[in-house]
């Protein structure tokens, strides 16, 4: 009966709402001490309810072309306008869960939609698709043609920069595991770049942890926004990742880009949308594990994978073991 008066009260502005007269009913039939701990316990709960955090959700307007789609993945890769305080034009891929809107759209199709920022995901919702009666044809089921390397193609010494200004080619990185991410420091999405260089910054600290795998695997973040992330830039994003401003060395997490012709090649060869000319960025997501000699052992596409899935494929291929499918 106690607990039910609680939850009852719980509905209520404030405890105001008891009235006198049923205090002094409880007080008669049950004792102060029992109508104290009733009054407690119904204080505990109004207070647990006033520590529910309010959704963070923020909204903005996305307006552009479909360029492809993915309805078994529920991804759609938009070429959209800018979005005021939020992004420039560019293409990228966007999470969008309503079926019936993949029944309709097409390649080419001008769509608009809200696009919602909450934490750590973003999602598209509300969307209008306007139909364009010229547009080319997709790809068979939307789904854009992505061509991506195989485990065991050799990969080019695409020559780069690092955040130090300092020339480096991917033969550089020869002995050792090498698992390297696409990013572009701007980027305001927290489920694209930014949880790429959050999960990068996980395995890092627990490859700081094993003195046998410091040793024999290096993390490496490519920009593909050469034009803006600067040595400088990067230097300030990598340091705000390790945590270490004053003094971050990045021996074991580079961050690198290189003349925009030399990113693109890189990119496309790792299966990324090129980028185009001029400041839009197309951008999609692809982290990919190379082995000791220069070789593909295994690409993570998109957003889904876990740190702890992608250490335990460096531990078992440092082992001589197979990576995980």
């Amino acid at each position: 009966m106690l607990i039910q008066a609680c939850v009852s009260l719980n509905a209520l502005p404030t405890l105001r709402c008891a009235t006198n007269q049923f205090v002094s009913m409880c007080i008669k039939r049950i004792g102060r001490w029992r109508v104290a701990i009733a009054m407690l316990l119904c204080l505990m709960l109004l207070s647990c309810a006033g520590t529910i955090q309010p959704s963070d959700e923020r909204r903005y307007e996305l307006k552009g072309t479909v360029v492809s789609f993915n309805k078994a993945q529920q991804q759609v890769v938009i070429t959209h306008e800018t979005i005021p305080e939020l992004m420039d034009a560019m293409t990228m891929s966007f999470t969008l869960k309503e079926d019936s809107a993949y029944d309709v759209m097409k390649a080419g199709d001008q769509i608009q939609a809200t696009l919602v920022v909450d934490g750590d995901r973003s999602w598209l919702e509300n969307p209008i698709v306007t139909q364009v009666i010229s547009a080319p044809a997709g790809p068979a089921g939307g789904a854009a043609a992505i061509a991506e390397p195989q485990p065991g193609d050799a990969v080019p010494n695409f020559r780069l920069v690092n955040q130090d200004n300092r020339k480096v080619g991917l033969a550089d990185y020869r002995g050792q595991l090498l698992l390297l991410t696409f990013i572009y420091t701007r980027c305001p999405l927290p489920d694209y770049c930014t949880l790429m260089s959050n999960n990068f910054a996980e395995i890092n600290r627990e490859l700081l942890k094993d003195p046998n795998l410091r040793t024999k695997a290096h993390l490496l973040s490519v920009s593909i926004d050469p034009t803006r992330d600067t040595p400088p830039v990067l230097r300030s994003y990598g340091a705000a990742h390790t945590g270490n401003y004053a003094d971050e060395k990045f021996q074991q997490w580079e961050f690198v880009t290189g003349q925009p012709e030399e990113v693109k090649k890189l990119a496309t060869f790792f299966g990324l949308s090129s980028m185009a000319d001029g400041d839009e960025i197309i951008h999609s997501l692809c982290t990919a594990l190379v082995s000791p000699d220069g070789k593909v052992l295994k690409i993570y596409r998109g957003n889904e994978w876990k740190p702890a899935d992608v250490l335990a494929d460096i531990r078992a291929a440092l082992s001589n073991q197979p990576a995980t499918s």
